[in-house]
């Protein structure tokens, strides 16, 4: 398979140059070890632990397996290898040279949490996500320039449309229905529609068998798939763990126990609800996302991407979309960014908010192509909210052109949320 270039490519190399410990995490088969190898395999060896089987004795004799294996090292799945840890944290104390150890990990349990808290300073740990539309088309490198990036730096001033329209619009190429069905796992890119099935079925055989069973320890391996088709059914929405619960005979505290497994093997992520001084009432619910829309279609039984466009979930599945390649276009980007969601009681509620260095930026997402004053209802009760603080707001929608809809509203083309052309918004 023709190796695609990743967004936190110049990331990684930058993080080499200062940490002695290398951390990528993310879901399995989203491709880390291909990075890491890709990018640093040509002076250091590659070894792969198993969930089972310790035929390179790490487990059993890890100092030994150390000794035998010198530095730089790529250590992949680390969580099947905890013991490795200390000694490597008292190799690295002894030596702090950048670049020694490259580790990655599908599950966000004990073991990778100890990483970040014992390895303060010494690691760098960096997030991996299924490839945004750029990485799949080959658009993303070192140039790549973000407009949400250029947006946030105006603050509330005006942004170039002529800019924005020559920036590029690569997902209109790909087709939206076709790209939200197929999703971003490396391992699909390069199979034709009628195996994408195939892929998945044993993609998911493979993580509730291996994963949750070794891993998490749930013993209901059929109820609890059951559940992961459940939550992509209830993707873009806020979460509620007695629904998860009541539709399939389980407890709210095991519908949270399971959810918080999706979470930390990054099969889900939430964004929180935002809070703030000026508005006192608001949910306290996070909002939920399957961490691919391909998977999710696998799941709730979209059989095509014809199938996709007559599904009620389509609006859900186009949300999903947009916030993934939003979160994946900031994972590159050194100043961080928080993302929430924001619902008031009184019904207004705004899809995405992205807040940074005290701007909010309220991010309303519509799978339409013609935007009414009921569309921008809730951008504009964000703004009542918070004037002080509220930038320009953007409404992204299945529009062919940037434009105005107010002066304090800004109507996107989805294209654009994986723009990967160079060049700069004119503010």
């Amino acid at each position: 398979m023709k190796y695609r270039h990743r967004i936190i490519e110049s990331k990684l190399k930058k993080l080499k140059e200062h940490f002695s410990v290398i951390v990528v995490t993310g879901a399995r088969q989203v491709g880390k070890s291909t990075l890491l190898v890709y990018l640093f395999g040509k002076n250091a060896r590659h070894i792969v632990f198993d969930p089972v089987t310790d035929d390179l004795g790490a487990r059993r004799d890890p100092e030994f397996f150390l000794q035998q294996n010198k530095t730089p090292l790529i250590l992949d799945e680390i969580q099947y290898s905890p013991e490795l840890l200390p000694i490597i944290k008292k190799k690295i104390d002894q030596d702090r040279t950048p670049g020694q150890f490259f580790l990655t990990g599908s599950q966000n349990l004990s073991v990778i949490k100890s990483i970040s808290e014992s390895m303060a300073g010494r690691a760098a740990v960096v997030d991996m996500d299924p490839m945004s539309v750029p990485e799949r088309l080959g658009r993303s490198g070192p140039a790549l320039c973000f407009w949400l990036e250029e947006i946030l730096r105006a603050g509330k001033g005006t942004v170039s449309l002529d800019q924005l329209r020559r920036s590029g619009a690569v997902q209109a190429r790909a087709g939206l229905f076709k790209m939200l069905w197929r999703g971003g796992y490396p391992g699909t890119l390069d199979l034709p529609d009628d195996l994408l099935a195939d892929y998945f079925q044993s993609y998911i055989r493979t993580y509730v068998e291996r994963d949750i069973r070794v891993i998490a320890e749930v013993s209901d391996q059929q109820t609890f798939s059951r559940f992961f088709g459940l939550a992509a059914a209830l993707t873009a929405q806020e979460v509620n763990y007695s629904h998860l619960g009541r539709e399939l005979g389980i407890t709210p505290q095991t519908a949270s126990r399971w959810l918080n497994i999706l979470k930390a093997t990054y099969q889900w992520f939430e964004l929180p609800s935002y809070h703030g001084n000026s508005v006192k009432r608001l949910s306290n619910k996070g909002k939920g996302y399957l961490t691919d829309t391909g998977l999710a279609c696998y799941l709730t039984r979209v059989s095509s991407p014809e199938a996709l466009a007559t599904q009620p979930l389509l609006g859900a599945i186009f949300e999903t979309h947009v916030v993934l390649e939003i979160k994946r276009m900031f994972s590159a980007v050194v100043s961080p960014v928080n993302f929430f969601h924001w619902r008031a009681h009184s019904g207004a509620e705004v899809d995405l908010v992205i807040e940074r260095d005290g701007i909010l930026l309220p991010v309303e997402i519509k799978c339409k192509a013609k935007i009414t004053s009921a569309d921008i209802r809730g951008l504009v009760a964000f703004r009542e909210a918070y004037p002080k603080q509220c930038g320009i707001g953007a409404l992204i929608a299945s529009v062919e052109e940037p434009y105005f809809y107010s002066k304090d509203v800004l109507v996107l083309p989805y294209s654009l949320c994986g723009n990967a052309e160079k060049g700069t918004i004119r503010v």
